[in-house]
């Protein structure tokens, strides 16, 4: 039985938490919030302290890390890592790299195994990416997100002054995408192929016009795109907007095998659930991450270096015999 604690407690932290309740060979040991433990109402795990997860560190396999990844796990990830197995989502993309780095230092020097950037993009859409591009090595790729609510979007637009709550939305360019995959062109810019659409509460003294501006000016989330924001109430907004966190998205590449034969892969996603069906994934590769501890391995991974077997909760004669 693998013992898993949950690092943060929003969304995602909601649906790791559920997640674990489908996988037999899993435990949760608890929550750990910087939130006052006795104000955080769970599904059935119990809340402790941030304080107190060194306390249980004996009773933990892999810390599954739930943080946004605008402030928290650029600096949560390597500092539990220095104690914990760790799984986290960190998803900005142009900062993946230094990220990292960073953590493979922290999991070299403690003998811990952390995998990054878990999720379906980063995560899923990045492994398609790959083997996209190694079986048409001729050929373009382009990813489409959404219609759908961004987390990461989402907890960037909640950490700017002013802003009491708010949802994001990446839109996918219908047009550019059935262009893209009938050939008709070869590549897009940033702002040619989505729209984001912000639904934003505001705190009563907030400036409307000096949000806007922090907002569709952010490097890595909403620079590089046509945004529109709208203000609208908390009762709009969680009536509207939070009674479900759809996501999804294409990889779509368009390669040729010939002169005469164009080919085109597409793996998509619908999601109901963004964060529940992120967690999912969290909670397979934490599998992955307990797995490849125990057989003596430390420092940082990505979806790259994790071979599927590791991931599943079957034996190897089973996977041979039933799936491949």
């Amino acid at each position: 039985m693998y013992k898993i604690a949950i690092v943060g407690y929003g969304n995602l932290g909601r649906g790791v938490e559920k997640a674990l309740e489908k996988n037999a060979d899993m435990s949760l040991v608890g929550i750990f919030t910087r939130r006052h433990p006795e104000t955080v109402e769970t599904l059935y795990g119990n809340v402790y302290k941030m304080e107190q997860l060194l306390d249980l560190k004996e009773a933990i396999d892999v810390c599954i890390l739930c943080g946004g990844s605008a402030t928290d796990l650029p600096e949560q990830t390597p500092d539990i890592t220095k104690h914990f197995n760790t799984v986290d989502s960190f998803d900005t993309h142009a900062l993946i790299p230094a990220h990292f780095d960073k953590v493979n230092q922290v999991a070299e020097e403690s003998g811990h195994v952390s995998i990054i950037s878990v999720g379906w993009d980063p995560g899923l859409f990045s492994l398609n990416r790959v083997l996209a591009e190694a079986i048409l090595p001729e050929g373009k790729t382009i990813t489409f997100w959404g219609k759908g609510v961004s987390q990461g979007h989402s907890d960037a637009i909640r950490r700017i002054d002013g802003v009491q709550d708010g949802i994001q939305y990446t839109i996918p360019n219908e047009t550019a995408m059935t262009s893209f995959k009938k050939g008709e062109v070869d590549s897009l810019s940033t702002r040619e192929k989505h729209t984001r659409e912000c639904f934003v509460v505001l705190d009563k003294e907030a400036n409307r016009e000096k949000v806007t501006e922090e907002i569709t000016s952010m490097p890595n989330y909403f620079d590089e795109y046509d945004t529109t924001v709208h203000f609208v109430t908390q009762e709009i907004l969680d009536n509207e907007h939070k009674q479900k966190m759809p996501h999804g998205g294409r990889v779509i590449r368009v390669g040729q095998t010939s002169e005469i034969n164009k080919e085109v892969i597409d793996f998509s996603l619908e999601l109901d659930s963004n964060p529940e069906f992120t967690a999912s994934v969290l909670v397979a590769y934490s599998r992955a991450c307990i797995r490849l501890f125990k057989e003596g391995q430390s420092g940082a991974r990505t979806v790259f270096d994790i071979a599927p077997k590791y991931l599943i909760n079957k034996e190897n004669s089973l996977l041979r015999s039933d799936m491949l």
